[in-house]
């Protein structure tokens, strides 16, 4: 009796340390993770992407060794809605507060709320955001001159240095972990995005100063000669140089990495602001396309991607970092600054092949450059299967063996990784309040009321008095509706799109460019 006790004794032991030694494996094998997360580019700015005018070379080594997807979706064909659902795994259409923010908005995401860092974190992942944020800070009429919470620190970030809200609008300042950065306590900072402040120069009143010119929206505040939306007053040792942007942020990058713990993975969300406007390369990038700033400034933020690529290599990480490249949106040429985007365009087509474009409910809207990079574990190919940043929380939670499910994000992390090749069978796109419904081939886009242009911008809504269809496999395009000729599948996938979006899709908001 007392040989079988011990027998099952060893037996025990064995197996918990099978287990525990396992588990060690496991942390050890965890990947770095980095998001690459451009703003404004195109499905068609990207030379991997079919590019012939502009070549963007560190992009195309991510896409070409690793896996470039063809029908790869933001969820939105703005900002904000799709970096909210990026982080939370959710359709950005349930929350209304998800939408393009004025700089003083409150933080969007709930602090109760699941993210990827807040998952990663509880993973044993040191986790960064460097760049863009654009999902609003603190709860509303932010004291920009003390500390300024809730922001980016507390749903998940445990270091962040951003941009306030975006490169357009006051305060033109970074945020250093819920401070201003090179903040003066002498020079207090005042935000107001109704009235001026007396004795602060305008696009509208001093147009002397610009070395810019902007529209009817971004004619407010002078920041380096560049008129911004809304009017901000002091800070001036805070406020950032434009041309200089990319390098800030890119150092702070290029910093986490070698600073990070080797104990322990990071998870690091860098944000680049280019092709965003204000469009302002650095001296060393003018000129480097022909195309004028909007060419440059992806020429920039390539290289940026580069210097990433470089510094993972010199630590020795690029082979257990797992890297994640798309665009919040797709592309737009005149967005508010006279800056030659389409006196200088050429033949180039930032859209490829695709119709609209950003703030649009055509395919040029929302789909956009994705790719996914994993030097030794993922095999260079391409994917036609249809996948959204709205997954990408799902499937991280199945990597990290978190096993974190939403109501809107799938779990797609073999697909991403190359090991299969189905993906979703259906989404949902979102374009300035409006829905469609993307399902196999198809694409449906309900009628909605309102302009068929958006005018100022040269960029087709998506709207129609009609219900439209397009089979995007024979017309990516999206020339060809065929809604009146196959009345049968359109009533089908209307049914199929209300059972995910009710009723919601009825309470549209019109976009004002003012």
């Amino acid at each position: 009796m007392k040989n079988f006790i011990a027998i099952i004794a060893f037996l025990l032991f064995s197996s918990c340390a099978h287990i525990e030694n396992k588990t060690v494996l496991n942390a050890k094998q965890k990947p770095n993770i980095i998001f690459i997360y451009l703003d404004d580019l195109g499905y068609g700015d990207v030379s991997s992407y079919g590019a012939t005018e502009l070549t963007t070379p560190n992009i195309d080594f991510l896409a070409n060794n690793g896996l470039k997807f063809t029908n790869g979706y933001a969820t939105s064909a703005t900002c904000t809605p799709s970096r909210y659902a990026l982080l939370t795994g959710q359709y950005p259409w349930r929350n209304r507060n998800a939408k393009i923010l004025p700089g003083t908005a409150p933080l969007l995401i709930d602090t109760a709320q699941m993210t990827i860092p807040k998952m990663l974190r509880h993973n044993g992942y040191q986790t960064a955001v460097i760049g863009k944020w654009h999902l609003g800070l603190g709860t509303g009429n932010v004291d920009w001159n003390t500390h300024i919470t809730p922001g980016p620190n507390e749903v998940g970030f445990d270091y962040s240095f951003i941009m306030a809200a975006t490169q357009d609008r006051v305060p033109t300042v970074y945020i250093q972990n819920g401070n201003v950065h090179n903040h003066n306590p002498n020079d207090p900072i005042a935000i107001d995005y109704k009235n001026n402040f007396p004795g602060e120069p305008t696009g509208e009143d001093a147009p002397h100063l610009l070395k810019m010119k902007g529209d009817s929206q971004h004619n407010r505040t002078i920041v380096n000669g560049v008129p911004r939306i809304g009017h901000m007053k002091g800070g001036q040792a805070a406020r950032w140089v434009d041309e200089d942007m990319a390098d800030v942020f890119l150092e702070e990058v290029q910093a986490y990495v070698r600073n990070s713990n080797e104990q322990q993975p990071f998870f690091l969300y860098y944000g680049l602001q280019q092709p965003h406007v204000p469009r302002t390369p650095h001296p060393r990038f003018v000129g480097a396309t022909g195309m004028g700033p909007r060419g440059d400034v992806i020429a920039e933020a390539d290289w940026c991607i580069g210097a990433l690529i470089k510094t993972l290599e010199k630590q020795g990480l690029l082979e257990n970092t797992l890297i994640f490249l798309s665009s919040d949106n797709g592309p737009v040429l005149d967005d508010g600054y006279e800056d030659d985007a389409i006196a200088k365009l050429g033949s180039h087509s930032p859209t490829g092949n695709l119709r609209g474009g950003k703030y649009s409910l055509y395919e040029a809207g929302t789909r956009v450059p994705f790719i996914t990079y994993w030097k030794g574990s993922i095999k260079p190919g391409v994917s036609d299967a249809i996948i959204s940043q709205v997954d990408w929380l799902s499937s991280l939670s199945t990597l990290t063996d978190s096993i974190i499910t939403n109501l809107d994000s799938e779990n797609h992390m073999d697909l991403l990784l190359g090991k299969v090749k189905d993906g979703r069978t259906d989404l949902i796109l979102e374009a300035t309040s409006r829905t469609a419904y993307r399902q196999g081939d198809w694409v449906l886009i309900p009628p909605y009321e309102g302009p068929k242009m958006f005018l100022t911008k040269g960029i087709e809504t998506g709207n129609s008095e009609d219900i439209q269809l397009y089979n995007l496999k024979e017309d990516p395009s999206q020339q060809n509706n065929l809604a009146s000729k196959l009345p049968e599948k359109s009533k089908e996938m209307m049914a199929n799109f209300k059972n995910i979006v009710g009723d919601a899709y009825k309470n549209t908001s019109r976009l004002q460019f003012d």
